[in-house]
């Protein structure tokens, strides 16, 4: 029972039947037509003109970076945000794209005024300011309804551009929708604040590999030149894109039943370790657990014995939920923890 993250998914019997049946072609020269029909049908969806697929969320956030930026260019962003923190200094290192970090509250916010004053002056002095951006869904939280779209305001107001990491953009789209929306049409209302957006299929979407990339036609064919340049050009994709589209045609929904088990699960944890762990309410399919600093070690001891794997960051534990986590998974993984709390009493 891996509980570490969405991105360990093995595709279904039914996405490698697509990708077995996958028609392909050269996509360097444009000539693969299920990397085409990919592209197009996210960029249709998600309401942009133009998508470019890439092989992982840290080459398409890079990919939009550059396409935004040029060398002594500028990009506000979170303190803790994975395009500053995670993906190995890339905008920095193969841009030449000054990060300007900035703190962040619990939900992933940067306040407003923060973001306008970091916003440097037309001087020669400072590197220039050109992106803002987010990120969505922060650590399984989902960003606040009109945040986006105020910091979509205040970037207008300078001449800036917007930029989402949405690794998990249809989880929080479906937490957006409840029951009166649809996941497609709140993705489509996430996306509106945003030049460009980054979406992984390989998270809870399901797909074994692959991200894309969304902006308007320019963006997408310089961020296309940048992909080749990273040695990011592929030939028969359409082997891998197939699973892309088998993801976005029936794996959107189902995202649901992740939410609904995250859920169960912090329920259970908390009850049977009689409140011990210290949990929030998950809103999509990502919990943190604080655990009592002398059980840390012996609790994830115990439950990688059991053949429960999770992972762990920030001091605390993080589980999550996806398509090859069942009910009887979090069932299970929930008596197996009230195992280890019987014995501590």
């Amino acid at each position: 029972m891996d509980f570490r993250s969405d991105t360990v998914t093995r595709p279904t019997a039914e996405m490698r039947q697509a990708m077995l049946n996958a028609t392909v072609g050269d996509d360097v020269y444009g000539e693969d037509p299920t990397v085409n029909a990919l592209e197009e049908k996210a960029a249709a969806m998600l309401g942009f003109e133009s998508a470019l697929y890439g092989i992982s969320g840290t080459q398409t956030n890079l990919l939009g970076l550059l396409a935004h930026c040029e060398r002594g260019h500028e990009v506000i962003v979170g303190q803790l945000a994975h395009t500053y923190r995670w993906e190995a200094g890339g905008m920095a290192v193969l841009g030449s794209i000054q990060p300007q970090p900035l703190d962040q509250h619990a939900d992933g916010t940067m306040d407003l005024a923060a973001i306008e004053a970091a916003i440097k002056p037309d001087d020669a002095h400072y590197a220039i300011t050109r992106l803002i951006a987010l990120e969505n869904t922060w650590g399984g939280k989902v960003l606040p309804g009109d945040y986006a779209a105020s910091v979509k305001a205040l970037a207008n107001a300078h001449g800036l551009a917007t930029h989402l990491d949405g690794a998990r953009l249809f989880n929080a789209a479906v937490y957006e929708a409840g029951t009166s929306d649809t996941p497609v049409n709140a993705a489509r209302k996430i996306c509106r604040s945003f030049d460009s957006v980054s979406v992984c299929l390989s998270k809870g979407l399901g797909a074994p590999v692959g991200s894309l990339l969304l902006g308007s036609k320019p963006l997408i064919a310089k961020a296309r030149r940048m992909r080749k340049m990273l040695g990011g050009g592929m030939r028969q994709a359409g082997v891998i894109a197939a699973s892309g589209i088998h993801a976005l045609d029936h794996h959107v929904e189902r995202l649901k039943d992740d939410h609904a088990n995250a859920a169960l699960l912090a329920r259970g944890l908390t009850e049977v370790s009689r409140g011990q762990l210290n949990i929030d309410t998950p809103q999509t399919n990502i919990l943190w657990a604080e655990v009592p600093s002398a059980m840390f070690v012996p609790f994830n001891a115990h439950l990688k014995s059991c053949g429960v794997l999770v992972s762990s960051a920030y001091g605390k534990q993080r589980w999550v939920t996806h398509l090859d986590i069942s009910r009887n998974d979090v069932e299970r993984a929930v008596e197996i923890t009230s195992d280890f709390f019987e014995k501590q009493t």
